[in-house]
């Protein structure tokens, strides 16, 4: 692997316009095979013949927008360098951020590049389209921006200095789309883009109950057509229409959005709500062939004509489910989202013991050197449960809900098969889960907590993401839930820029607390080889007061010891230098510049209360 540092890359743009006096695509015959073979499964081999030449066209057009630097330098692409140790993202919503300037987009610019330019090199902007609900997950318009927020040109201002990642909200549009309301007109080209019954009891009660519902509401919504009462398949919401895949016209039109959003900037495409894409009545309606089939699908598309876009699929589900997505580890996605560590460290905080995140994290591998996780602990929703399903006992599980809703969590619920509702997500900011209500303990106290836990995020091999209200340890907003009665909303308020401001000035706040100490981790973080996602690591069992880890670089030469302490005890932990396979008798604490010398083999820490150590042995 080549070690020169990949950032600040050099910007490369689509052309606006597909030049045709340039050199075609001339799609290799073993990627025509491959699509063929995907087509084949979806549809039938008939379909397939007949389908494919579209497919192979809009590729054709997408190759044509790219300038020949673009295609030189994704000759030299190396797909085990797509992330590496410098990597972190931002995760927002584009009007999060109230500022000066001159829309809510130019806002968050100015925004991120004045607090956290130096903390990340990708920003997420969650989708940024025209939407009627659901805080931007019911698009009404998939290529364009919403005017409230900006234009595609606040997009490309990002690109210059950011990486940028895109929802590619694929299972759904909203009602107020034009595709259903001519779905509701009675257009026959809209006829089979979504899944419709003349009676609701064409879906049997035991259809029903084995469909694996996300939500509590109906699964299916009745709308008035031109031709009748419809009732239509609604996974999330009466507003969010699924999009009927069985059609190879609907994954034609996604495919063109999404290299729509590649030739617009996106680096990382997230494939939202993706294991609901193919609907299946008698089964549970995921994790189906035919949608990791469309997954593989894209996969080829984008290694075919975007070379260095990486797929992260978001499948909140038990861990064994969320990474199948991986696939074989070049056929899949590229990224998939960690839930299971958000639930885990909780559970290590509010029981101050590592044990089950250890014993989880010390198995925890991808399938290849082209597959990384995406290490979150928040995100816009909250807090995920499902990936601890299966890791955590179900007494475990209950008691990290009702932890947090003692600390001013709300907790979103789901159906069951039974037909009985179970808890979801916790909806908090990450601050309010994780400490007490304010006033409890000193506020020094807190923020080490803090940042001890989001460090995890940090030391385990993958990627991190973090929340723009992850990274400004907001607290949880009431008045914004009072204002919408929608729980996720405690977690989405809106940041005055000037308040952040004026916030800092104050040297013993918390964000100056937060900062002075969390910037420290980053800036570590990202210089050093070590912490490379595709480095090794080893989980070591020290004590359950602490999570400890070996991270070593992809070359081997290099190791950090990270120690992070989860309890409100100093701790004396002594670590074996055999045991580490590092015989190195000087280290230095990269946080601290302290030196920890080792005797007679080893190494003696002592841990204060949620403290956080990163240990690299010294070459003299």
């Amino acid at each position: 692997m080549d070690r020169t540092k990949t950032f600040p890359r050099k910007r490369t743009f689509y052309d606006e316009y597909p030049d045709y006096t340039r050199e075609q695509l001339e799609l290799p015959e073993r990627t025509r095979s491959r699509l063929r073979d995907r087509l084949t499964v979806l549809y039938g081999e008939r379909s397939a013949e007949t389908w494919l030449p579209e497919f192979e066209r809009i590729l054709t057009v997408h190759h044509a927008h790219k300038p020949p630097e673009m295609v030189e330098k994704e000759q030299d692409y190396d797909p085990r360098e797509r992330f590496c140790e410098e990597h972190m993202i931002l995760i927002t919503y584009g009007d999060n951020v109230t500022g000066a300037g001159e829309t809510p987009l130019s806002s968050l610019h100015q925004f991120v590049n004045t607090y956290t330019r130096s903390m990340i090199n990708t920003l997420h902007i969650l989708p940024f389209f025209p939407f009627s609900s659901d805080r931007g997950f019911a698009v009404i318009d998939f290529r364009r921006v919403d005017a409230k927020l900006g234009s595609w040109d606040d997009i490309r201002e990002k690109k210059q200095r950011y990486d940028l990642m895109f929802d590619a909200v694929m299972n759904h549009c909203s009602s107020r789309s034009e595709m259903f309301q001519e779905f509701l007109n009675g257009n026959p080209r809209y006829r089979d883009f979504f899944i419709a019954f003349d009676s609701p009891d064409e879906l049997t009660e035991d259809q029903r109950h084995k469909i694996f519902r996300p939500r509590t509401s109906d699964i299916l919504t009745r709308f008035e057509t031109i031709h009748g009462p419809k009732h239509v398949w609604t996974t999330f919401s009466e507003d969010q229409i699924d999009l009927n895949f069985r059609n190879p016209a609907v994954l034609l039109q996604v495919l063109e959005s999404i290299l729509f959003y590649v030739r617009r900037g996106a680096d990382i495409l997230r494939l939202d709500a993706v294991t609901y894409l193919w609907a299946e009545p008698g089964t549970e309606s995921i994790h189906l062939r035919q949608t990791h089939e469309i997954v593989k699908l894209i996969r080829d598309v984008v290694d075919t004509v975007a070379s260095g876009v990486a797929l992260v699929t978001e499948t909140n589900v038990p861990h064994r489910d969320n990474v199948s997505y991986f696939g074989d580890g070049s056929d899949e996605a590229h990224m998939v989202y960690n839930f299971a560590l958000p639930p885990l460290v909780l559970h290590a905080f509010y029981r101050e013991d590592t044990s089950i995140l250890s014993r989880w994290a010390e198995v925890l591998t991808t399938p290849s050197d082209q597959t990384v996780f995406l290490n979150i602990l928040d995100t816009h929703d909250g807090i995920g449960l499902m990936g601890a399903r299966g890791l955590l006992p179900e007494e475990d599980l209950q008691y990290i809900i009702e932890t947090a809703r003692n600390r001013g969590a709300l907790i979103s619920l789901k159906t069951t098969p039974e037909g009985t509702e179970e808890p979801y997500e916790i909806n908090s900011t990450w601050w309010s889960a994780i400490n007490p209500e304010a006033g409890e303990e000193p506020l020094d106290l807190q923020v080490r907590r803090y940042l001890a836990s989001r460090s995890i995020a940090l030391v385990l091999r993958g990627v991190p993401g973090i929340y723009i209200h992850g990274a400004l340890g907001s607290s949880n907003d009431y008045a914004a839930f009072e204002a919408s009665g929608v729980k996720r909303d405690v977690n989405r308020g809106v940041i005055d820029a000037e308040d952040v401001e004026e916030e800092l000035l104050d040297p013993e706040s918390k964000l100056s607390l937060l900062f002075r100490y969390g910037i420290d981790q980053v800036r570590v973080r990202r210089n050093e080889r070590a912490f490379h996602p595709q480095g090794s690591q080893r989980i070591l069992m020290l004590s359950p007061g602490v999570f400890a880890v070996l991270r070593g670089s992809p070359e081997g030469d290099e190791h950090i010891l990270a120690v992070t302490g989860v309890t409100g005890e100093a701790l004396e932990i002594q670590v074996s230098l055999k045991h580490l396979g590092v015989d190195r008798a000087r280290w230095t604490d990269l946080l601290s510049d302290r030196e920890c010398n080792a005797e007679e083999g080893i190494l003696s820490l002592t841990i204060r209360p949620y403290g956080v150590v990163w240990l690299k042995p010294s070459l003299h």
